[in-house]
């Protein structure tokens, strides 16, 4: 990226309320059909607008064309029972009820590649695509099949490289994994979540990322973080050999946050996207308050390496305070830039 400081969102944003319950995850579809398809384009034009009003210089399509960031690519796939659901606890946090893997997954045809090629020909900025990683999808699961998260996993991250490799020919200059599993399942990211990873980006040439934060700002995940102490460590445990992987951009939570910013030392040499906005509350930061968290972050990460970003996704926010949200992550990006070309 030719800008310093190129601000981004980590996934979604707020649905217009004509087409699915705001505020909400997993909110049901309000049209159908041929209006649904036209729907979820008129909504991703919407979402590209309002990034580019508030000066986001990478822009997604907020995942508007998805019910859920995991599910809704799952659902593509053969081999997953949606009607014989399981109750299993996701992320050891909180028990959803899930599709069942019944036979071996596979992938028939591309699932977002279209929604890409349509979010290229509506901007000539860099786009940023969102697909589920490995581990995180086999969390969100119940394995009837292979009794094995690790081959579950692998079979996923094979499936993940299919679908990445469409979407780069689509012109998607960088695709995210999200592995918010990542900062739970220590001893297996390591042993073989990172390899899985690894896998999924095989033979890529774009741009690669991994999102790993503390959830969305719903009550389960909020109620988790209060138990997490005076100072959130988690990354500790993965960044020494995230640091070492193929990955070219590690994207984290750091504003609001209890991580000590020094462990950013820990991926040093990484290009690093920095959550400046808290998506747990609906108060607004202020551009000082995002460019302070920026400044902190420049003490370990270089200049041309620091992409401002959100902490996660803002599907359950309001969507006026996620635009907010948006124009003060831009206007915090300006200020560090400013000082840092004077």
């Amino acid at each position: 990226m030719r800008t310093l400081l190129p601000t981004s969102t980590a996934g979604s944003l707020p649905k217009p309320s004509w087409l699915a319950q705001p505020e909400t995850l997993w909110s049901p579809w309000k049209l159908q059909g041929d209006e649904l398809i036209d729907g979820k384009h008129d909504a991703l034009r919407v979402s590209l607008h309002e990034q580019q009003q508030a000066g986001v210089d990478i822009v997604s399509d907020g995942e508007q064309t998805r019910q859920h960031f995991v599910t809704t690519f799952i659902e593509h796939l053969n081999g997953v029972d949606f009607e014989n659901r399981k109750t299993v606890k996701i992320r050891d946090r909180y028990d959803a009820s899930v599709p069942t893997v019944i036979g071996p997954v596979s992938r028939q045809k591309p699932v977002f590649v279209d929604d890409a090629k349509f979010l290229r020909q509506q901007t000539d900025q860099p786009i940023k695509w969102a697909l589920p990683g490995p581990m995180t999808m086999i969390d969100t699961l119940y394995d009837g099949h292979y009794q094995s998260r690790e081959k579950l996993a692998w079979e996923f991250a094979k499936i993940l490289n299919e679908e990445a490799k469409e979407l780069e020919a689509a012109g998607v200059d960088i695709i995210q994994f999200d592995e918010p599993a990542f900062n739970v399942f220590f001893d297996d990211v390591n042993d073989w979540g990172i390899a899985c990873l690894e896998r999924a980006i095989e033979g890529l040439k774009c741009e690669t990322a991994v999102h790993i934060c503390y959830g969305y700002g719903i009550k389960a995940n909020t109620d988790w973080k209060k138990t997490l102490g005076s100072e959130w460590r988690q990354y500790e445990a993965v960044f020494p050999k995230l640091q070492k992987s193929n990955i070219d951009i590690i994207s984290l939570e750091c504003h609001n946050s209890r991580v000590p910013i020094e462990l950013l030392e820990l991926i040093r040499g990484k290009k690093v996207m920095v959550g400046a906005i808290d998506v747990a509350t609906e108060n607004i930061e202020t551009p000082e308050e995002v460019a302070s968290t920026l400044r902190e972050a420049l003490k370990y990460v270089d200049a041309d390496k620091l992409y401002p970003c959100t902490n996660c996704g803002m599907a359950p926010l309001p969507r006026q305070i996620a635009t907010a949200k948006l124009n003060a992550l831009s206007a915090g990006a300006e200020l560090v830039r400013a000082e840092l070309t004077t």
